[in-house]
């Protein structure tokens, strides 16, 4: 029997010619999910399919993860009951549209179709021997249209656009699977909702669900948060700590604002996806984790990989399966609905009862969430629906409720910015959104507008209270002062001392 196999220091695979085998593409497909004008989406999944051979009898193995690991011990995906075959003994590499084998300084030898090899491309219907166990490999690639659901809402996601319906059927399709996703789309689309839905829709769902965020936490704390830590193994490290990674065994990871993620990091986060193990910081030992990894951006990951700040072999292992999530704006027809499920759904519109204290919108209200363009997408929509709850006067919201922004945007059809020639600091951003105007531009102009908004409402609803507009919002105190003084809010004050740092 050979021993575990041996860390590896690289994440890519030397080729059958040795270190100097052609590199990844200079262009890697954008996604295998296809949309074609006038027709239905389609969804391409690469599978591998392995037949072993055991006597008189064979078992069929079907994958469409993108590493597949073979050995005797049972966390491999693949588990040979021969006493020739090592614990791990080869592994099966996904790479473009053809499969790679692995050998992985096994005791007797991988072997294809008698020649024995180092690493190897798979050809269909050859056959792997790994000491005198057999096994033959095919592949294929799985196309299945894909029929937008009829259903107005799947999990968590509500919505009723052909694109939202479309998404719902191809997350039905993938949830099942342990396939790796990456979900695309601008800020406060709904990513983290996503996320959840397919593991709530898998068969992960009796297991955990961590969430990390790339963007919220220190560079020097990401690699102790991911993978744990040892006692000791810095200053401050008084007690051992697991990661996230070891958090989530069995369950989903979610890695939130991906494109956060340090170039200096990456590695090591593709060596888990590959090895599906980790090493705990200052540790010695790899350790075994069953994770499946969901992966959320607001960055265009091909442009981030083409400007040398994305990996991309890291890329492409993570782009098995790639949604992209469309904006707010662009599928209008499903704001009443989902301003419907708002009210039900916020536990601050409930009486004590448990009845809803806010029932509807008046149809001139509603005309106005309509008109307006949402520069943060459903996350605008949620606190600005939230807001309106907070300040009616009986059951229905109207236009009066309504935050600045949206009264003044969706019937005049500029912001508060716009209109005054000035950006959301209240200095210095001025100008239209119009043709003029790059989308970054206008875009900023917009989520300035309704921020500095949001803050002044908050602070209003709280009496000046920081520490309570702060716990209100959700976000930290010190970050609620930093984001009044980018947009020049005077007043505010903190009632506690406890409440000081």
């Amino acid at each position: 029997m050979s021993p575990p196999p041996p860390t590896q220091s690289e994440p890519s695979h030397p080729g059958p010619g040795g270190p100097e085998r052609k590199k990844f593409p200079d262009f890697v497909p954008p996604t295998k999910i296809h949309y074609d004008d006038g027709r239905p989406a389609t969804l391409h999944l690469q599978k591998c399919r392995l037949v072993v051979e055991e006597g008189n009898r064979s078992h069929e193995h079907s994958f469409d993860q993108p590493v597949i690991t073979i050995g005797a011990m049972d966390d491999n995906d693949v588990v040979m009951n021969d006493s020739t075959v090592s614990r791990y003994h080869c592994k099966i590499v996904q790479e473009e549209s053809s499969w790679v084998l692995c050998d992985l300084g096994s005791t007797n030898g991988t072997f294809i179709n008698r020649v024995r090899i180092r690493e190897a491309y798979l050809k269909p219907g050859c056959t792997v021997s790994l000491g005198t166990a057999e096994l033959k490999f095919y592949s294929a690639e799985e196309r299945v249209e894909i029929v937008p659901s009829k259903k107005d809402h799947c999990g968590d996601i509500v919505g009723k656009h052909a694109r939202m319906r479309e998404l719902y059927a191809i997350i039905e399709k993938i949830a099942p699977t342990g396939t790796t996703v990456v979900i695309e789309g601008e800020t406060g689309t709904g990513k983290e909702v996503i996320a959840s839905t397919i593991h709530k829709l898998s068969t992960r769902n009796g297991g955990p669900m961590m969430v990390f965020d790339c963007g919220a936490v220190p560079e020097n704390l990401i690699e102790s948060e991911l993978f744990g830590h040892e006692k000791g193994s810095f200053t401050g490290a008084v007690m051992t700590r697991q990661g996230l990674f070891e958090m989530a065994h069995g369950g989903t990871l979610f890695l939130d604002e991906l494109g956060e993620l340090s170039i200096d990091l990456q590695p090591k986060l593709l060596r888990a996806l590959e090895q599906r193990e980790v090493r705990r910081v200052g540790g010695q030992k790899s350790i075994k984790v069953d994770v499946r990894v969901i992966a959320a951006t607001n960055r265009n990951l091909e442009a981030e990989v083409a400007a040398g700040r994305f990996r991309q072999d890291l890329f492409y292992r993570l782009s098995v399966v790639r949604l992209f999530l469309p904006p707010l704006r662009e599928r209008v027809e499903d704001i009443p609905l989902l301003v419907k499920h708002f009210l039900k759904s916020q536990a601050g519109n409930r009486e004590p009862d448990g009845t809803l204290r806010v029932r509807q919108v008046s149809r001139d209200a509603m005309d106005l969430l309509c008109a307006y363009k949402w520069p943060g997408n459903v996350r605008e929509l949620v606190n600005s629906i939230e807001r309106a709850c907070s300040f009616v006067e009986g059951d229905t919201i109207q236009v009066a409720d309504l935050p600045e922004t949206v009264r003044l945007t969706g019937s005049g059809g500029q912001s508060p910015a716009a209109r005054s020639g000035q950006g959301g600091h209240g200095q210095g951003h001025g100008g239209d959104v119009g043709a003029d105007s790059t989308f970054k531009e206008a875009k900023e102009r917009w989520v300035s507008s309704f921020e500095r908004d949001y803050l002044v409402q908050l602070l209003k609803k709280s009496n000046g209270n920081i520490s309570h507009a702060a716990r209100e919002a959700d976000i930290d105190r010190k970050y609620f002062r930093k984001l009044m003084k980018k947009y020049a809010i005077d007043g505010g004050h903190d009632a506690t001392a406890e409440d000081e740092d």
